[in-house]
């Protein structure tokens, strides 16, 4: 079940768990379990990882790390990433290899979408 050097869990800070957790439910289908009020786990059937409260959060221009999730519709998932509330950072661009987009959810993190189509 584990693996040895791999990533096994990520935990990210939000400004506001409730609203993390209904973004990524209704983004991705994740299923949380909650651990108290200040804490809640996911696994998306991949990589495992949970939020916390906190008054910091993740941004790429400030140092942090960016979590890139993959999709093969970069379009219609840009789409829908505004209709749950999330904010658009960085509208579809090219890189070597694909196209991404980068975005802050309602708990304030930045992530970013990228597809090779």
């Amino acid at each position: 079940m584990y693996e040895a050097n791999k990533i096994d869990y990520v935990e990210i800070q939000t400004k506001d768990l409730k609203k993390s957790k209904e973004f990524f439910q209704k983004l991705f289908g994740w299923k949380f379990s909650d651990y108290g009020s200040e804490y809640s786990s996911f696994d998306d059937g991949r990589l495992r990882g949970g939020f916390y409260p906190s008054k910091t959060v993740a941004s790429a221009e400030k140092g942090s790390v960016l979590v890139v999730f993959y999709t093969p519709a970069l379009e219609s998932l840009e789409k829908k990433v505004s209709e749950l509330g999330g904010q658009i950072v960085k509208e579809i661009f090219s890189f070597p290899g694909g196209r991404r987009f980068h975005f802050t959810e309602p708990g304030g993190n930045e992530f970013a979408i990228w597809s090779d189509k």
